[in-house]
């Protein structure tokens, strides 16, 4: 089928439809159900997906409000746009706002790592030869990665070798864009400065995996990348048992078995109830890089006893890579714009994009909290039988 060569004259929807007639004639289906609604998919066809020929509508529940107090001391609610097709989720998260209302999720530690990318070279000369025109030539190719950006600067670097190979780690602020075209862009002027200064230096790749890019690695989750987060909520004794319907003793219990002991077994990077399914429902929602989730479930959440004359429990969650953006790729599609819309409406003070990953990381908490109170009050399989089945 060729489903590139259309008249030019042809709108985006026009363009999109034609696709997917070839398609169906092609191949004897009915493909009528993903025709997209113009006034939703934006500029997708042109700037987001190649040979597009429809869209998938997916589900959109609300939760919330959910207190939090941001890193920077600003409280206020946030409402959270979940993007799932998996009943029982949003319910879930909603039901950890309402338990964490009465201390609020406070933010606190916030990191801005920056988008990092991994440049592997190697030379005949030898790994210190690389090393030392890395360091010696540190202004030059710095510089050559700037002329790529002027909404970009470096942030730091780092040297690794492995074998033959010496690989160069450079993380970028991106300012308001998630940034990885940014920073890739920036890594091939930074390869092609030092390869043709350096006729001996051979760059092997611009993406080199250190960088673990949607990929889990030890390195991300001990360093983090993008922002590392680190939120916290107290829970009292009549939240947990009024609201989540359990008991201190029993959450504290379900914690051990599963986040220390359990993790523990499997090796697993990232010692959490189910980080990863809130951090897709809000990256669907507002148009992030999906595949990012793969370094958001990295998180670790904790629990530990409040003091006996407080009682009830303290939830903490330390996620070491959220990477999000507020402009640019899917960030700008009108659906996308508006869900972000919603989570963004109370302002902090902070910027835009950390205000978002703070954001997510007070809905992953909340959703750490329904789950493990479920699970300890055995209501996990009965919650989705009635809302998941």
């Amino acid at each position: 089928m060729e489903l590139r060569d259309l008249p030019e004259q042809l709108c985006s929807s026009d363009r999109i439809n034609m696709r997917r007639q070839r398609i169906e004639t092609g191949l004897g289906l009915d493909l009528k159900t993903l025709e997209p609604k113009t006034d939703t998919i934006g500029e997708a066809e042109k700037k987001n997906c190649e040979q597009m020929f429809g869209s998938v509508p997916v589900p959109v529940g609300y939760a919330g409000p959910l207190s939090v107090s941001f890193s920077n001391g600003h409280k206020t609610d946030i409402h959270l746009p979940l993007a799932t097709t998996e009943g029982a989720l949003v319910a879930s998260v909603n039901r950890g706002c309402k338990a964490a209302a009465v201390s609020s999720v406070q933010v606190t530690r916030t990191v801005d790592h920056g988008i990092s990318r991994s440049i592997a070279f190697a030379s005949k000369s030898g790994a210190d030869s690389i090393i030392n025109a890395i360091r010696k030539n540190e202004s030059g190719w710095q510089s050559a990665a700037r002329t790529t950006s002027s909404h970009m600067k470096m942030v730091g670097y780092d040297i690794d070798v492995s074998k033959q190979y010496v690989f160069l780690t450079v993380s970028f602020d991106t300012d308001e864009a998630m940034g990885m075209n940014m920073v890739t862009i920036a890594s091939q002027a930074i390869a092609d400065w030092i390869a043709g200064k350096f006729t001996d230096i051979e760059c092997i790749t611009i993406a080199g995996n250190v960088d673990s890019d949607k990929k889990p690695s030890r390195r991300t989750h001990e360093r983090g990348r993008g922002f590392e987060v680190i939120c916290q909520a107290d829970l009292k004794i009549n939240a947990i048992e009024e609201t989540l319907k359990t008991t201190p003793e029993l959450m504290l219990r379900v914690a051990d078995a599963k986040l220390k002991a359990g993790s523990g077994l499997a090796g697993a990077i990232g010692k959490n109830l189910h980080a990863a399914n809130v951090i897709a429902a809000i990256y669907l929602a507002t148009g992030q890089d999906l595949g990012h989730i793969v370094e958001g479930s990295l998180a670790d959440t904790s629990v530990s006893a409040l003091p006996e004359a407080a009682g009830g429990i303290r939830i903490e969650v330390r996620l070491p890579a959220i990477i999000v953006g507020v402009r640019g790729g899917g960030t700008e599609l009108p659906a996308q714009t508006a869900c972000r819309s919603l989570l963004l409406k109370n302002k902090t003070g902070l910027k835009a994009k950390q205000q978002l990953a703070e954001s997510i990381a007070a809905a992953v908490l909340a959703g750490e909290i329904s789950l493990l109170a479920a699970q300890a009050s055995h209501d996990l399989a009965r919650a989705h039988m009635k809302l998941a089945r």
